[in-house]
């Protein structure tokens, strides 16, 4: 085909749909109803985002209401918890994230943690406190160390934390600082940059403190779990606690047979199987004995 009559072929397809009817007007009404149904869609939207805010609402309410109903529980497994020794500090070692931060002096200080707190504002949405109660310690002069989370008149979080009186010599903020600085943190699981007590004070991001969230939403709600751990992890992996020879029944024998099953024998079975095997070898014995003896008189 030449060039011309491929110019006409294509001048030919373009102008086909004017034949049918008016393009222009077509592509109208489809802009049409695509602009009334994206207006319509916004409408929905409106809505569910109203039905979403009345939700939040009542679930706050709910909120309230249940912290409330909770606070006594909440004071009893306070009370309970002191009775244990080295609680706290066995839950926040066996915690994965805030162990991560944890060095081996932190380690020593929290043994003289005998209670944690959290304590959410009537307005849940603005905030919470963490309170950390210590009986005398050769750290610090301080009976409770608090850090709290609110939202300022601009509406963005802000967090403060009780200034920490150290005794002399103790500041383990400072001296995690200088192992941070140093290069020098091979006493701090996973060589994290900051400590425990580093993070306490640090009030520069708090819409980014995850610590802090972990002890109010996942270790204050159930510490036990993480005071067990341990325990709780043998239980499920299927590993015996006895580990001693003696404790072990000796007196049971697992056997098996040629086609794989497996019998388990007491002792006493046992031994009269053993019993019954050494005669039926003995008769055995005997016989080929005999055999002999007949063969050589023959």
């Amino acid at each position: 085909m030449s060039s011309e009559g491929a110019t006409e072929a294509k001048q030919q397809k373009v102008e086909t749909p004017a034949e049918g009817g008016d393009a222009n007007e077509s592509t109208d009404l489809n802009e049409s109803e695509t602009q009334k149904a994206l207006e319509d869609i916004d409408g929905c939207q409106n809505e569910i985002d109203a039905l979403n805010e009345k939700a939040s609402e009542e679930i706050l309410k709910v909120e309230q209401k249940y912290n409330k109903l909770r606070r006594p529980f909440f004071d009893k497994r306070n009370e309970l918890i002191e009775r244990i020794p080295n609680f706290w500090v066995t839950a926040f070692v066996n915690h994965p994230q805030i162990s991560a931060i944890l060095d081996q002096e932190e380690e020593e200080s929290l043994h003289y943690l005998k209670r944690v707190e959290v304590e959410e504002f009537e307005d849940i949405k603005s905030g919470y406190k963490i309170k950390f109660h210590f009986k005398s310690n050769p750290y610090f002069t301080d009976s409770v160390l608090c850090k709290e989370f609110h939202l300022a008149p601009t509406g963005d979080p802000e967090s403060k934390s009780t200034q920490i009186n150290w005794k002399n010599g103790m500041d383990l903020a400072a001296r995690g600082q200088a192992a941070a600085n140093s290069g020098n943190s091979r006493k701090r699981r996973h060589g994290n940059k900051r400590n425990f007590f580093m993070w306490f004070l640090d009030n520069g991001d708090p819409s980014a403190d995850d610590i802090a969230e972990v002890i109010k939403d996942d270790m204050w709600p159930n510490p036990l779990q993480y005071y067990l751990a341990p325990d709780t992890e043998v239980e499920e992996n299927g590993i015996s606690d006895y580990s001693d020879e003696e404790d072990l029944d000796e007196s049971v024998v697992v056997v098996e047979d040629d086609e794989g099953d497996v019998e388990v024998i007491e002792g006493e079975e046992v031994e009269e199987e053993e019993i019954e095997e050494e005669d039926a070898e003995d008769n055995k014995d005997d016989a080929v004995d005999k055999t002999e003896e007949e063969e050589e008189a023959v």
